[in-house]
């Protein structure tokens, strides 16, 4: 028999002995005897006996085929499957999976298919009901879509029919694991020094701050990185519906709400845990992201003496995100005149950070904005720091970050906890970016 063509080897006979050599393989493992191994010698010991499968196989092998069944097999076995390899490359940040043969994941800022395959609708769904078992949650036609994450701390949705009508859809977000500090992301270009002295102030200085920006670009990734301004002696309680953030103080709390189980009961709302979190003697609370009628208390806590706090909201820009906030009232139930809500708001919050993700690619913080006063029933809004893009050519963005010279009226806060604004990142003009420009 030839050996298999490296042109072919993904949608023939390599497919079918794998598929083969994993089903002996799972057969004849004695569960009582590997129960005692450790993860890595039980790997080497599997490893064996996939090899002395493959040579009594009569489909001829060359190495590097052999080295890449044994690998994927093994991945198969404690791992994710094909999507295994790409939890390697620190390139990539989101996994997709539309079918058995469409994976794509984000590369630098960039969506690219890749070249990984599943064997089949069903084991891909296989796949994700592994990863949905290991996480403790539940999906089947009853609860077809659900939020996990990897031991790693990566997020995962999953999507299967009837909601899915082409079959299972997958989508894991990479979780680092070594978090983006500023250092790394003034480096990449996301903001420039004075911004990450700005916002390293706003925190020590106890600014009620939101994150706002669109989906995937790169909420958490700051707020983990603005963390690192906190004191280690702070209280700190963090809500979440899937743990991604990573605070580095020593007193951290950390709140997971719960889905429903198999009888539809027992769930946890971020709602609860707000309210619970204060009567948790907190410090800070941080919420990784308002979605809900938990919008209310995170505010609340902002306006009754929990300085500091800080969550993640959806938004197009920092204006909107304050219409974002008014809706999200209005569905927790804070039925009061329009004037009284946005006092309310304005009232809590200090400081709006907007992310922004560039046309090639990039995500940026466009916009660093005190919340003032609501002056006729509107907030107003002041631009401390900004990006401005002035075109985007052959691939290439052209634009820079500027401070607009406004000086914000939160110095007396600032100086109540013993910092103060440099006059020299609020001066009018353009600011040096470490990044790509």
């Amino acid at each position: 028999m030839t050996p298999i063509d490296s042109e072919t080897d993904l949608s023939g006979r390599f497919l079918a002995l794998r598929g083969r050599i994993h089903a002996d393989l799972l057969a004849s493992i004695d569960f009582s005897e590997v129960g005692d191994l450790s993860r890595e010698a039980l790997r080497e010991e599997l490893a064996g006996q996939i090899e002395t499968m493959l040579e009594r196989s009569e489909e001829p092998l060359r190495e590097e085929q052999r080295v890449r069944l044994v690998r994927e097999i093994l991945d198969e076995v404690f791992g994710l499957g094909p999507l295994e390899p790409l939890f390697v490359d620190p390139d990539v940040t989101d996994i997709m999976v539309t079918g058995p043969s469409r994976v794509y994941v984000e590369r630098l800022g960039r969506i690219e298919p890749v070249d990984i395959r599943f064997r089949d609708e069903a084991h891909l769904l296989n796949v994700v009901q592994r990863i949905v078992r290991n996480a403790g949650r539940r999906l089947d036609e009853r609860s077809p879509m659900v939020d996990a994450r990897l031991a790693d701390g990566s997020r995962v949705n999953a999507v299967i029919p009837p909601v899915a009508l082409d079959g299972p859809q997958l989508s894991i977000r990479r979780f680092s694991a070594t978090p983006l500090d500023f250092g790394r992301l003034a480096g990449f270009g996301t903001l420039p020094a004075a911004s990450v002295k700005l916002l390293e102030v706003a925190v020590a200085g106890r600014l009620n701050i939101i994150v706002t920006g669109g989906a995937g670009v790169g909420k958490t990734t700051l707020l983990n990185a603005m963390s690192d301004a906190m004191s280690t002696s702070e209280r700190i309680i963090t809500i979440e519906d899937a743990a991604e953030l990573r605070l580095h103080g020593e007193h951290v709390v950390r709140l997971e709400t719960r889905s429903p189980n198999l009888e539809g009961v027992g769930d946890i709302d971020t709602r609860q845990l707000v309210r619970n979190a204060l009567r948790m003697r907190p410090d800070r609370i941080i919420v990784g992201e308002c979605r809900g009628a938990e919008s209310f208390d995170m505010l609340q806590a902002m306006n009754t003496g929990h300085e500091g706090s800080m969550t993640t909201l959806h938004a197009n820009s920092a204006r909107d995100a304050m219409h974002r906030l008014e809706s999200l009232l209005a569905i927790g139930g804070f039925e009061v005149p329009v004037r009284v809500l946005r006092d309310y708001i304005a009232s809590a919050l200090h400081l709006v950070v907007h992310l922004t993700r560039l046309p090639d690619g990039r995500r940026v913080v466009s916009e660093i904005m005190e919340v003032g006063r609501l002056v006729d029933d509107v907030i107003q809004l002041h631009p401390i720091h900004r990006f401005r893009l002035d075109a985007y050519r052959d691939g290439r963005v052209e634009g820079e970050f500027e401070a607009t010279g406004h000086h914000p009226s939160f110095d007396s806060i600032l100086q109540q906890h013993g910092v103060s604004c440099p006059e020299s990142i609020l001066e009018e003009g353009p600011l040096r970016s470490e990044g790509p420009q």
